[in-house]
């Protein structure tokens, strides 16, 4: 029996991974060490979306490989090289190979590196898990996407759309909630096409979801525009259900159809506009998260313009800026690429914006009152989520996955800060 400590980044379906990983080390007679010192080998599941994640991640493979190190995730199915430059020795686990884990970390201890990236998880549902926070239950629907967007590695690491059945989601997802969990999380590589390989969709399976009897919410998690005009009147009517948070999460990535024909995203700007329109008409209060990439190789001062114009117009409560990055092996990482001094300025014009909306978005909370669900400790409070999927702080000593009516007090830009009342 060994100590292996397990530590993770990127998406929710990464930690999920990870949780997973953490729950077939257990089950195969390991324990889960409390930090890298104290192990007797390390895993760490990688993220590869950007430069500086990659980056990030080979600072920590560097810091980690003083013992048997296991390298996760996506950076070694689509960089390779990369790994294997940095840490010659460590075993690799692909994302998609998750059942080979106990037999990758059984051989590196033994000392025998082993690479296992080939796709062999045919479904990653029911498979034993150690969670991360235990009011949360992460269930992946699907695994791999339909896109082909010039600028994104995950198609490299995680292949072709492999949706997973909706019986066998529920029965996780009940799983998830008879162990204690009060929130749901509904995650893929993209939430958006899940069901189109076998015959469903999205708002099919959380009806299905939701038909549990039991006191519990929901997240949907990331889908891309390109798909909603296929299922956005039934996902309309899915949200209907009280037990479904009021939140979407759906990149954009900019404000001009050039540059998303040019990005092979698959969708226009008028997608994404009928999106946050429609939702926000029927639900007030609806919560719309975003992604935009500034400096994109085609990207023109005239396309950046329409990216500010339509922040803007829809003032999306929250963004996920990120500056335009290679990464190895995609398709707009060969053409020409705009100075690094114009990305940093679009990207502070950008930002200030999102800070000036943020607030303004916040402060339209201040006076509400209404039930919160408290899913997380933070350094002196404690937070929690309303039915819009806001994230409210309170200084109180209160248990996590406890619901309490709270009333919102002040907001700042990042934060909303509320006082429970019962």
């Amino acid at each position: 029996m060994a100590k292996i400590w397990v530590e993770a980044y990127g998406c929710s379906a990464s930690f999920a991974d990870s949780e997973m990983i953490s729950g077939l080390i257990v089950n195969g007679g390991h324990t889960l060490a409390d930090s890298a010192f104290d192990s007797d080998l390390n895993l760490i599941v990688t993220c590869s979306v950007k430069d500086v994640t990659a980056n990030k991640m080979i600072y920590r493979i560097k810091s980690l490989k003083s013992k048997p190190l296991v390298i996760a995730g996506c950076l070694p199915k689509a960089e390779r090289h990369t790994v294997e430059k940095f840490s010659e020795k460590a075993s690799l686990l692909g994302p998609n190979s998750l059942r080979r884990t106990l037999d990758v970390v059984n051989s590196t201890l033994r000392g025998e590196r082993k690479v296992e990236l080939d796709d062999v998880d045919s479904s990653k549902v029911g498979l034993p898990k150690i969670r991360i926070n235990p009011a949360i239950g992460i269930v992946e629907i699907s695994n791999g996407c339909m896109s082909e967007c010039t600028f994104c590695q995950t198609k490299l690491s995680k292949g072709n759309l492999t949706s997973y059945r909706i019986g066998d989601i529920v029965r996780q997802v009940k799983k998830e909630i008879s162990e204690g969990c009060k929130e749901v999380w509904l995650t893929s590589t993209d939430n958006g096409c899940y069901g189109f390989d076998i015959d469903t969709d999205l708002p099919s399976l959380i009806n299905s979801v939701c038909e549990i009897q039991e006191d519990f919410k929901v997240r949907v998690g990331m889908m891309n525009p390109m798909y909603m005009p296929r299922i956005r009147d039934g996902l309309l009517k899915s949200f209907e259900n009280d037990k479904v948070f009021k939140f979407l999460h759906v990149p954009v990535q900019s404000g001009s159809d050039k540059v998303l024909n040019d990005m092979k995203r698959g969708h226009t700007v008028k997608t994404f506009r009928d999106v946050s329109t429609k939702f926000r008409k029927k639900f007030p209060h609806f919560t719309i998260s975003t992604d935009v990439i500034v400096g994109f190789p085609t990207e023109s001062k005239e396309d950046f313009e329409k990216t500010v114009d339509l922040i803007e117009e829809t003032k999306p409560n929250i963004v996920n800026l990120s500056r335009y990055s290679q990464r190895p092996g995609t398709e707009a990482a060969e053409w020409k690429q705009i100075q690094v001094s114009e990305v940093m300025r679009r990207s502070k014009i950008i930002s200030d914006l999102i800070e000036r909306i943020s607030l303004e978005n916040n402060q339209k909370w201040i006076g509400w009152k209404g039930k919160v669900l408290f899913d997380e400790r933070a350094e002196s409070s404690v937070k929690g989520r309303n039915f819009a999927y806001k994230p409210i702080f309170v200084e109180d000593h209160i248990g996590i996955g406890e619901i309490h009516t709270v009333k919102i007090i002040e907001a700042k830009t990042h934060s909303i800060l509320g006082k429970i009342v019962s």
